[in-house]
């Protein structure tokens, strides 16, 4: 009842915005920190350099800001935290989200005890960081490549790790969310399969068997039609990666600027229309103008606006 409710509420703003020829709102523009260059440009000055240009909200890089080699004593990288903070909040700009780090031995779903209790204990270090920052979410990669023959196991072994550490997520006021992988083959070479996530059917699997406190984040680079995916995750969508691919390689380019070939209307309307999304419209390219992503974002968003006219 509680989500009729609220789907019949959704549903009578849409009628009431097409008849009074008032579209549905815009999303606020956000870009994950790599834009900003190395953690020693992360100042004042950049940020509001950033805001000034449109951008409202950031994704920080826990590897970048946590797990910097120069950068072990713990008070130090709390000071680090509550100085970007003052920074960004001065600037007014919010910190949406941490995406946090990954590799081979920072892999959630690894099916060896000790990588998979290491893994799990770095992430609980650094959610202590976290909750300096104060995000809304908190972002996890579901796997590493895996070994051939692995998918149900490391499944099962990524949705022990989350169920571990959703606590710990909550317990800072964050909502924990799972990223969907690129991996348009299953079998990247000899010795390694993709990535979990890896299609919309994996992604739905995998989100069958999470907690349901545990949602989703979508990543337009890497899966092809990146709308049929937001399609079926519907309100789990709770932030999303933006940036042009063409399901088989990592481009993160600016949409319409490189070899990226997603529908952006699709997107968009998907996201408005069955995510009924309204959070940050997160950038995670490899290089743009600030001014750049909110002239984009609002190019999508009056071309959207056209195809449901």
């Amino acid at each position: 009842m509680k989500h009729y409710g609220i789907g019949l509420l959704f549903a009578v703003f849409c009628a009431i915005s097409a008849f009074a020829g008032e579209p549905v709102p815009r999303l606020r523009v956000g870009s994950s920190s790599g834009i900003f260059g190395p953690v020693g440009n992360w100042t004042y000055e950049t940020f509001a350099e950033a805001k000034k240009a449109g951008i409202d909200a950031v994704e920080i890089s826990a590897s970048k800001l946590f797990l910097d080699k120069e950068m072990t004593d713990e008070s130090r990288i709390e000071a680090r935290c509550r100085q970007l903070k003052r920074d960004l909040k001065r600037a007014g700009i919010e910190i949406w989200s941490v995406h946090m780090p990954f590799g081979k031995e920072i892999d959630l779903s690894q099916t060896d005890e000790a990588i998979r209790r290491k893994s799990v204990e770095l992430h609980r270090r650094l959610l202590r960081f976290c909750r300096i920052l104060s995000p809304r979410i908190v972002l996890f990669h579901p796997s590493w490549y895996l070994g051939h023959g692995e998918r149900d196991e490391r499944i099962a072994c990524l949705v022990r790790s989350a169920g571990e550490l959703l606590p710990d997520v909550r317990r800072i006021g964050a909502e924990m969310v799972v990223e969907n992988m690129l991996g348009h083959e299953l079998v990247r070479d000899e010795n390694y399969e993709r990535p979990l996530g890896r299609t919309v059917e994996e992604v739905l699997h995998i989100m069958s068997l999470l907690p349901r406190e545990v949602n989703a984040a979508v990543d337009t680079n890497h899966i092809d039609n990146p709308e049929l995916l937001i399609r079926a995750l519907g309100t789990r969508v709770k932030t999303i990666h933006v940036s042009d691919g063409d399901g088989r390689n990592e481009c993160h380019d600016l949409p319409w600027q490189g070899r990226g070939d997603n529908d952006w209307a699709a997107v968009l309307k998907a996201l408005y229309e069955d995510a009924r999304y309204r959070g940050v419209f997160m950038y995670e390219v490899k290089k743009a103008e600030f001014s750049e992503l909110k002239d984009c974002y609002d190019k999508m968003y009056e071309q959207y606006v056209r195809s449901v006219r």
